[in-house]
């Protein structure tokens, strides 16, 4: 079947109007594939990595070094999501770049994570010996564009306290270790 884009389009959860290329604080909201707990475990309220969610943090680590112009603010990884704080800072747009709705703007939030998203699902691909292109992540991401800095130090909180709060979590899917066939089959 050849691409009809009358028939398939996907709905954008990204702001129609707002250029992501803006100078500010984004608070972001990535989940694994079907909510899957890979990244480690939630021990006396510490996330404890796996080999999986040290490369999740690793690649974190290093946004900032493949584009310069975003500053890592809290982050937390969990065992199926991510929230951090990405800030934007010395943007320069040119009027070839401005944002038109449902295309990639290099140097983009959502060119960001998708960076990132790819990078983290490449490195779990070649550790678990998968062929081709085995997705770790669910589709898009969320985001929240901070607005004053009471929300920043509200949402930097919420991040700090995620992991204490983790087996009230609506993420947790509760004992993982009862349901069958979840999780990958990865070496820890």
């Amino acid at each position: 079947m050849f691409y009809n884009p009358q028939i398939h389009h996907r709905r954008s959860i990204r702001l129609k109007d707002y250029d992501y290329t803006q100078e500010g604080a984004y608070f972001i909201t990535i989940c694994t594939k079907n909510r899957q707990c890979i990244f480690g475990d939630i021990k006396q309220g510490e996330m404890k990595f796996n080999l999986l969610g040290t490369i999740a943090c690793d690649c974190w680590q290093e946004i900032p070094q493949h584009f310069p112009h975003i500053q890592l603010d809290i982050f937390v990884i969990m065992p199926n999501h991510i929230h951090g704080i990405l800030w934007i800072h010395n943007t320069i747009t040119s009027e070839n770049e401005l944002r038109k709705y449902g295309k990639m703007v290099s140097g983009s939030i959502p060119c960001v994570i998708r960076s990132y998203k790819s990078a983290v699902t490449k490195k779990i691909n070649q550790i678990c010996n998968l062929k081709g292109i085995s997705s770790v992540w669910q589709r898009n991401f969320y985001e929240h564009i901070n607005s004053n800095e009471e929300s920043l130090e509200s949402i930097r909180k919420y991040i700090i306290n995620n992991p204490l709060g983790w087996e009230n979590d609506r993420e947790n899917p509760g004992d993982i270790s009862q349901q069958h066939g979840l999780l990958l089959d990865v070496p820890f």
